[in-house]
This record gives C-alpha cells, structure tokens and sequence, in this order.
C-alpha cells in the first residue's frame, strides 16, 4: 500500500496520449539538448528537443538524435552531416555548446516510421532547413544567441 498524501485526480488535468504527428514541414525551435550514453555503452549521442512553434501541432514535441561519437565512423559522419545541416538552418555555423542552437525557428521535415520492437508509430526528423518568411525568403539572422553555457551565466 502506497500513501498518496490525499491526492485529489479533480485538480490535476490527466495525461494526454499523444500519437505521432503527421509526416510534413513544421516551424520548430530546438528547445532543449543533451548528450547520452549509446544503449550498449561504446559512445554517445547528442539529443535535441524540437518544439513545434506553428500550427495544429504547436507546442508538441519531436526529438533527434545525432551518435557522434561512435565506433563505426559511418554513424560519426552521418550525424556530423546532419549537424552541419542544423547550423547551417539556424544561422550558427561555429557552436561551442549546442545551447547556442536553442529557440531559433526553422523548418524540420517530419517522416512516421514504425518501430521494429513495439510496432508503433513514432516522428523521425529527416531534414532540416532555414525558417522562410510568407514571401518566401529567408527573415533576417536573429540577433546571436549568448556563448556563455547556461549554468555560467549571472
């Protein structure tokens, strides 16, 4: 038996289940970032959160995720291509922290794809590419974001 301190479900929403998102072009923002160990161990990977900014989907979440450090060398190379095409989409081609790539908008291709373990349908992002303005040309760079890592900021 478990104490749940007089819990009342009346004032908290339930949780939502989301399903994936429909395959297309979103405006998205990377709004969160981190590096994780690989499954097995052997390296690691670079996990951005999109956050979707526009639209019937705004606000809903779709990850990416970028081995690049890994020893086969093919992963190292598509995930460093995949960087460059990130930096080149947001405007910030000389990262030192991947915090400086964080809330600038840009379109991120979406594909479905199903997962070989549950079965279930999950967002892949499979491209990325410089937010466009309703004319169809590219808005002006956004101001730099700051170099200083969050946690040395005052």
């Amino acid at each position: 038996m478990a104490n749940l301190n007089g819990f009342n479900a009346n004032q908290v929403e339930p949780k939502v289940t989301f399903e994936a998102i429909p395959a297309g072009k979103y405006i998205a923002a990377i709004t969160d970032s981190e590096t994780k160990p690989t499954k097995s161990g052997n390296g690691s990977y670079l996990q951005l959160t999109f956050t979707v900014l526009e639209g019937e989907y705004s606000g809903r979440l779709v990850w990416a995720r970028l081995c690049l450090d890994h020893p086969n060398q093919q992963t190292v190379k598509i995930a460093r291509s995949e960087l460059s095409a990130i930096c080149r989409a947001v405007g910030v081609m000389t990262p030192n922290d991947s915090v400086e790539m964080h809330n600038i908008p840009l379109s991120i291709t979406v594909k479905c794809k199903r997962r070989e373990d549950t079965g279930d349908i999950v967002n892949e992002v499979r491209g990325y590419a410089k937010r466009e303005t309703a004319n169809g040309s590219n808005p002006a760079p956004a101001e730099a974001p700051p170099t200083t890592a969050p946690w040395a900021r005052k």
